[in-house]
């Protein structure tokens, strides 16, 4: 089943290119839209700044220093991006790039509800337990709030005992109830 409008939530991991190359064999290759996401986590600098009532003075230099490393940032994953968006492109497939700075999870299911996707694919790292309440986990939040379908992509490093197994990406794909 090949889809026509695919989101690929993107990060830095080194799951990446399993998501992305699931995302485009899951993306219809003449009609096919791929629309790459990359969300930047907001920075606590500022926050933690006025919890520690520094000077409001100290503060608006951190506010500049960050807006600046911010945007350092966007450009970066822009041009990180741009590489995946080649791959796709050669494959005859439309391609979008997004990057902003968010909440990653809640931006994944919003750009999906705003854009219209028919599948989101993320990677999955495979936290549980005390790991997954301190850092959370974007699937798992994705999972339960999305609009459409999503595809998660096992890290296959992640509880994986024969060699076998570390060589294919586990994939799951879930469907909303309607």
């Amino acid at each position: 089943m090949a889809f026509q409008k695919v989101l690929v939530a993107l990060d830095r991991s080194a799951q990446t290119s399993a998501v992305f190359e699931q995302a485009l064999a899951q993306t219809h290759p003449v009609k096919g839209q791929l629309l790459l996401l990359h969300t930047l986590p907001i920075s606590p600098i500022i926050a933690w700044g006025t919890a520690m009532a520094v000077d409001p003075s100290a503060i608006s230099v951190l506010w500049q220093v960050q807006e600046q490393e911010v945007q350092a940032e966007l450009e970066a994953a822009q041009q990180w991006l741009s590489t995946y968006q080649q791959q796709a492109t050669a494959q005859g497939v439309t391609v979008e790039l997004n990057c902003s700075v968010g909440v990653p999870e809640a931006s994944i299911c919003r750009v999906a509800q705003q854009w219209g996707a028919d599948l989101i694919v993320v990677g999955r790292r495979g936290l549980r337990g005390v790991a997954e309440m301190l850092v959370g986990s974007v699937s798992n939040y994705v999972l339960h709030h999305a609009p459409c379908p999503v595809l998660t992509v096992q890290d296959r490093r992640m509880n994986l005992r024969s060699p076998l197994k570390r060589a294919i990406p586990r994939v799951t794909m879930t469907m909303p109830m309607t």
